[in-house]
């Protein structure tokens, strides 16, 4: 009973340290928007340009089971890809990281890669493969693939030579250096990667849909904007931008798991 009891003031204090912390975030959005929708009255801005916030809204509830099955449409392509990065680009920067030859051969291609921009290739892949799901979580592999790799090259190279050279010292093999060492030394940089990529990815799949494609949100918002629906665009456009936190909340939940000894981990939790 002391328990439960204890338990619930620490409940209701962090509710409230969260609140503390997100009051000015959601007072600013709440004045923008509250700008946006008696700026389009006071503005006289036409409905066809610029549609105030109640009827988009009004006007995507209406719509809500379009926007629900585009928004599972373009989830899935998003997670697919940037899952399938993920599983590829973590080893492979790792390969890299504990070989001289893949960091003079592969490393610098991949630099070139990563400035290119990955949406040209979209237009390729589409007549290659046609426009079902597969070219579209190409693109958004290719979008999350290198941030990840060139970030994970990065953080399993940052170990100081010290600190490799004391694990020796310890009588700990290579092996166990790596897990106990340079893995967990690693991973809050690889997270950086994997964040970078998480806010990418649903842009990778929104502009894929917009090149070609019969279904998905990017393909929602082209035809409501083609039909002057702007309040149907920014419907969609909010359902994208709740992907993509969603995605980018998971990946920061997964850090908070990992490595909650880290700095940034700490600090972003308030201890």
């Amino acid at each position: 009973m002391a328990s439960v009891l204890s338990e619930e003031p620490s409940l209701v204090a962090a509710i409230q340290g969260a609140i503390k912390q997100s009051w000015l975030f959601i007072a600013f959005f709440i004045g923008f928007f509250l700008f946006w929708e008696y700026s389009v009255v006071i503005f006289d801005i036409p409905r066809y340009i610029l549609t105030p916030p109640s009827e988009v809204v009004r006007n995507g509830w209406a719509d809500l089971d379009r926007l629900l099955y585009y928004t599972w449409i373009t989830g899935v392509e998003t997670l697919l890809g940037y899952v399938v990065a993920v599983v590829i680009a973590l080893p492979l920067g790792l390969a890299i990281a504990f070989s001289s030859i893949l960091r003079r051969t592969v490393y610098p291609f991949f630099v070139c890669l990563e400035m290119t921009p990955k949406i040209a290739f979209a237009p390729l892949f589409i007549s290659w493969l046609g426009f079902g799901l597969l070219p579209k979580v190409i693109i958004v592999f290719l979008v999350c693939f290198f941030p990840i790799v060139l970030n994970a090259i990065l953080a399993f190279n940052s170990l100081s030579e010290e600190l490799t050279r004391f694990c020796r010292s310890t009588g700990a093999g290579a092996w166990r250096t790596f897990i106990k060492v340079r893995l967990p030394a690693a991973m809050p940089q690889c997270f950086v990667g994997f964040k970078y990529a998480a806010i990418n990815a649903t842009v990778g799949a929104a502009i894929a849909e917009f090149i070609g494609s019969d279904q998905g949100l990017g393909f929602y918002i082209q035809i409501v904007t083609g039909n002057m629906r702007p309040d149907l665009a920014f419907a969609g456009i909010f359902f994208l931008t709740l992907l993509g936190l969603s995605l980018f909340g998971a990946v920061t939940l997964a850090e908070r798991l990992l490595i909650p000894w880290h700095i940034s981990v700490r600090r972003a939790a308030g201890t």
